[in-house]
């Protein structure tokens, strides 16, 4: 089959090989339909490389779970011996690293990895570390992936909208009917019956014009498959029966065992244009073909054909989790339970949480054929895997099963690691009563236990759990003995995660030794190497100086603490610094910057997500943005769901500044005034500083904390030193806030010109009308509001949809990357295709550039 209408995207890639033989690297987004043509794409690029360059090719595979670094995986044969053994032994920091140094090492490497989306987790995370440096690589990183198996929460989903630079999209088209027909031709089949049969898909082309003759065409893809293999002998047909269930390309040692006779009894389907065949691998042209096939065959000959594979796999000593994967499709139970445990420990090692829990889920499924002792393990691994990935519910179920089989064993030690960990998956899951309740259990337990380490995490455990509910008092005793304990121990990531506890909880009382203890505790994980430990240590000690609006040293902290969160790939805590970044904007009145850090959580990561939600809400109602409030209402349901004051009070104050802005005061006053009593009892001085200022301004005054934060300040009715002070450290928006209750039209036209120029829309309106009302006749027009700039009268987040739906993006995908629910986006489309005058997506990004300009 000819290569056609591809001249474009063929040139793309040969420019930016080119660029990366210079040292610009970039990468490559190569997507669209199945039989689209992008394996064509890629083979054409192999087959002809641009000079200078090498192509290194990976294919990820359709296995109900994929293969650990498979993509990579294949490339041994053709890399370093560093490389080479570090994707062997499946060290995930050492892949990174050796990854780096092959492509760093290597001018003009093209580095294909195709059908993404079925990658395992370690490949994407491997791929985003690339990725976030390939602007410093001498590559080009070429990723293929089929649009129609993307959805909001796919993983590579999240890794596509992690891409910010250096990135572009070829989106491959389908032929036209011209293409069509110059391939029908030499047959002298009717172009327009084979592109109407088609759609013009490329692979559904070459499968029709290869079975069809003049007089007749297959009427479906399907038929055209099998009308192929029965043209072959029965030898040929049962080889290639062989090969299809094995979702991957085979290599020399395994053909030589699947398949008689090796390459060379296959010629018949390689000419037949069922299989691609080369030295090193044989592969079905396309995987369509080879699923064809498959679902063609009776169930009890895929199980036979499956079992040959698993005999081979083991006989060859192939990696666990494709062993196990063939297993299960062969029924062979005691191989799942042999197999699948050692699959998920291997995928949790290279950091593939999701293939790893879904290898224990196998193996449990299967629970009744291990002993006590293993199933005990294997249930707290799957636990903790389900945790790592977010999935809470999972985990609890698991470990209450673990902790169940714990009680039956003589083991207090063991219990009380296992009570430990319960008690954190019931937090993640929302339990805190059930949290709180397994861990003064793991304690008491361990109480007496020989390892004090172990007793130190627990009570370090219970102090999180009182951090994070506010309880200072608590959290500093219960974190000091967990200190002094892991000091005796010699324990060191104990030790960090309690200096970690302590630390926040002496910054939180504004008690400054908590900086050095977090440092301390940052640098004792990075020593041991625990660097999840680091990074939460970091992230604890930013977000406390912004709570202090000490946002110079918040920031001093932040750069370094984010540059070692990204080289470390910790993504989760990666997301929460993005929401610190927010924070940080948000407090100067950078707002678009402020949206477009705090713009990465998703729904599986609730903690960080409302506080991003809180950010973007913010940003609205200070600017006047429609969503503003139905934002901060999302953020009010996961707060009250978490139940934490960390997460509740900062909403409230939010929502409470919303209805104050557009005049509400009574509301005002009855959101605050619950989250203000609460911050008392808990002894929350920053939150009780905010939310005393604002319950002043809604008329009524309450006490505020004592001391220099300038919300206190404000609190106690010293505008104008609060003012001076939020000036100092450059926040404009309270700057402004503080001088509107000046009774000096002067300090009322200062804010004003502020407001103005930061484009705080609301509150500048409720200063305009102060000053008509105390009779000032000279009152600035100021600029035209977002929605009066805009040509076609759009609010400023109208345009942010616009420009997201000017990309093709679904309503899903705009919802996604704004961190919005999908009906609101629904909405603001909507309202958008009204403002433009059109009916369709299409038609409002045909005109969108002049909108945009």
């Amino acid at each position: 089959m000819r290569l056609l209408e591809r001249e474009p995207e063929l040139a793309a890639l040969g420019e930016a090989a080119s660029a990366a033989v210079g040292g610009r690297g970039s990468v490559m987004l190569v997507h669209g339909e199945a039989g689209i043509g992008k394996s064509s794409l890629v083979s054409a690029l192999r087959d002809q490389p641009p000079p200078g360059c090498r192509v290194l090719v990976g294919a990820c595979d359709a296995l109900s779970t994929p293969r650990t670094l498979g993509p990579l995986r294949d490339l041994t044969p053709f890399v370093g011996a560093r490389l080479g053994d570090a994707l062997r032994a499946g060290d995930r920091e050492e892949v990174f690293a050796a990854l780096h140094e092959e492509l760093a090492s290597t001018p003009g490497t093209v580095l294909v990895v195709e059908d993404v989306h079925w990658s395992d987790e370690a490949t994407l995370d491997a791929l985003r570390f690339l990725a976030r440096r390939i602007d410093r690589l001498p590559a080009v990183l070429v990723l293929t992936y089929r649009d129609d198996e993307l959805d909001r929460g796919h993983p590579l989903a999240r890794l596509l909208g992690d891409l910010r630079s250096n990135v572009r999209h070829l989106a491959l088209r389908r032929l036209s009917t011209d293409a069509v027909g110059t391939l029908t031709a030499p047959l002298g089949l009717d172009p327009d019956r084979v592109f109407a049969l088609t759609g013009g898909n490329p692979y559904f082309v070459s499968e029709l014009v290869a079975t069809a003759d003049a007089a007749r065409v297959p009427p479906t893809v399907v038929d055209a498959v099998a009308a192929r293999l029965r043209r072959l002998d029965p030898a040929t047909q049962e080889h290639v029966e062989q090969l299809a269930v094995v979702p991957s390309a085979v290599g020399p040692a395994e053909l030589s065992r699947l398949v008689p006779g090796g390459a060379g009894a296959l010629s018949a389907a390689e000419e037949g244009g069922l299989l691609t065949v080369r030295p090193d691998a044989v592969q079905f042209r396309h995987e369509l073909t080879r699923r064809a096939i498959v679902d063609a065959l009776p169930a009890s000959r895929r199980i036979e054909l499956n079992a040959r594979v698993l005999a081979m796999l083991v006989e060859i000593g192939a990696d666990p989790g494709r062993i196990a994967s063939h297993a299960a499709e062969a029924g062979d139970v005691d191989a799942v339970v042999h197999w699948a445990p050692r699959a998920a420990r291997d995928a949790a090692v290279s950091g593939a949480h999701r293939q790893a829990a879904a290898h224990y889920l196998a193996a449990l499924a299967h629970a009744d054929r291990y002993d006590d002792a293993e199933r005990r393990e294997l249930l707290q691994a799957s636990a903790i895997e389900a945790y790592t990935i977010g999935r809470g519910p999972e985990a609890v179920a698991s470990q209450l099963e673990a902790v169940r089989l714990r009680r039956e064993q003589v083991d207090p030690t063991a219990l009380g690691e296992s009570l430990r960990w319960l008690s954190r998956f019931q937090w993640l899951a929302g339990h805190r009563a059930d949290a709180e309740r397994s861990a003064g259990e793991a304690s008491a337990v361990l109480a007496d236990s020989h390892d004090r380490g172990l007793l130190a995490l627990a009570l370090s455990n219970e102090a999180q759990l009182a951090m994070l509910a506010h309880d200072l008092p608590r959290t500093v005793e219960l974190a000091t003995r967990a200190v002094s304990l892991a000091r005796e121990a010699g324990e060191r990531r104990a030790l960090s995660h309690a200096l970690t506890n302590l630390g926040t909880a002496h910054l939180l009382q504004n008690r400054d030794e908590g900086i050095d203890e977090l440092l301390e505790a940052a640098e004792v994980a990075v020593a041991g190497d625990f660097t999840e430990d680091a990074a939460r240590a970091h992230v604890n000690l930013v977000w406390a100086l912004l709570d202090q609006y000490r946002l110079d040293l918040a920031e001093r902290y932040l750069e370094p603490a984010l540059e070692f969160t990204e080289r470390t790939e910790i993504l989760g805590l990666w997301i929460y610094q993005q929401v610190e970044r927010g924070r940080l904007h948000l407090a100067r009145a950078q707002w678009d910057a402020a949206v477009a850090a705090a713009r990465y959580p998703g729904e599986s990561l609730p903690q960080s997500q409302g506080a991003a939600l809180v950010v973007i809400g913010l940003v609205g109602v200070r600017r006047g943005d429609d969503d503003g409030e139905a934002t901060l209402e999302e953020a009010r349901r996961i707060a009250d769901w978490l139940g934490d004051l960390q997460r509740t009070g900062p909403v409230a104050a939010a929502r409470a500044e919303a209805a104050m802005l557009r005049g509400d005061l009574a509301e005002a006053r009855a959101i605050a005034r619950p989250a203000y009593d609460e911050a008392v009892r808990r002894q929350a001085l920053n939150l009780q500083a905010e939310l005393a200022s604002l319950l002043r301004r809604a008329g009524e005054p309450v006490e505020a904390p004592a001391g220099d934060h300038p919300f206190a300040v404000q609190a106690r009715g010293d505008w104008k030193r609060a003012a001076e002070l939020w000036r100092s450290i450059g926040c404009p928006y309270h700057e402004a806030s503080a001088l509107a209750e000046s009774p000096d039209e002067a300090d009322l036209l200062a804010a004003l010109a502020i407001l103005d120029r930061i484009g705080a829309a609301p509150l500048a309106r409720r200063v305009r009308g102060e000053l008509r009302d105390r009779g000032v006749r000279s009152i600035p027009r100021g600029p035209s509001t977002p929605t009066r700039r805009n040509p076609a009268g759009l609010t400023g987040r109208q345009v942010d949809v616009l420009r997201l739906l000017t990309e093709g993006r679904t309503n899903a995908e705009i919802a996604e990357r704004l961190v919005l629910s999908v009906r609101t986006v629904d909405t603001h489309v909507a309202a958008i295709l009204a403002k433009l005058g059109v009916s369709s997506r299409q038609e409002a990004a045909r005109v969108a550039p002049d909108v945009l300009a």
